[in-house]
């Protein structure tokens, strides 16, 4: 599943590959959504920083500076702003419906980063998958992909 989400990412990469992570950066549309979802139950464990620092760093190329720059960025730009539409409606712009929804399954392996999934969770990436027309079938399918990713990560 992980794979998946490597070649989903490096789809969805900024025109280029400069380090100003501004509006219209899909990638910077991306973090503020991963951090939104792994702050979404009010504890942000290590594992679910890893996560988000491995999936973000190993897909657009970053590491270091750079990524700690992209990963603030979203943080900045999550707390700017009052609620989900501005990270989707961009991310409905650059990604086709599959896309979308796979994008839907990577926020669940956020919430799976540290073996646990709340009702804030849940709730968070509900709204997010209704304003990136993603189906409540396609939400739960992908959830369940995650959960058994997770389980099989951990046997």
């Amino acid at each position: 599943m992980f794979e998946q989400f490597q070649i989903f990412l490096k789809t969805i990469r900024g025109a280029t590959q400069d380090q100003a992570f501004g509006p219209g950066d899909p990638r910077l549309a991306v973090a503020a959504l991963c951090i939104q979802v792994m702050e979404a139950d009010g504890v942000v464990r290590e594992s679910e920083q890893a996560q988000l620092k491995a999936l973000l760093g190993e897909q657009y190329g970053l590491d270091g500076a750079a990524l700690e720059a992209l990963i603030n960025a979203g943080r900045e730009a999550g707390s700017e702003a009052v609620d989900y539409y501005r990270f989707t409606s961009e991310l409905k712009r650059h990604l086709d419906e599959d896309q979308r929804r796979e994008l839907i399954g990577l926020l669940w392996s956020m919430v799976y980063a540290d073996g646990e999934r709340s009702e804030m969770e849940d709730h968070a990436i509900w709204r997010i998958a209704d304003l990136l027309g993603v189906s409540a079938r396609d939400r739960v399918e992908e959830r369940q992909k995650a959960a058994a990713s997770h389980q099989e990560k951990t046997r």
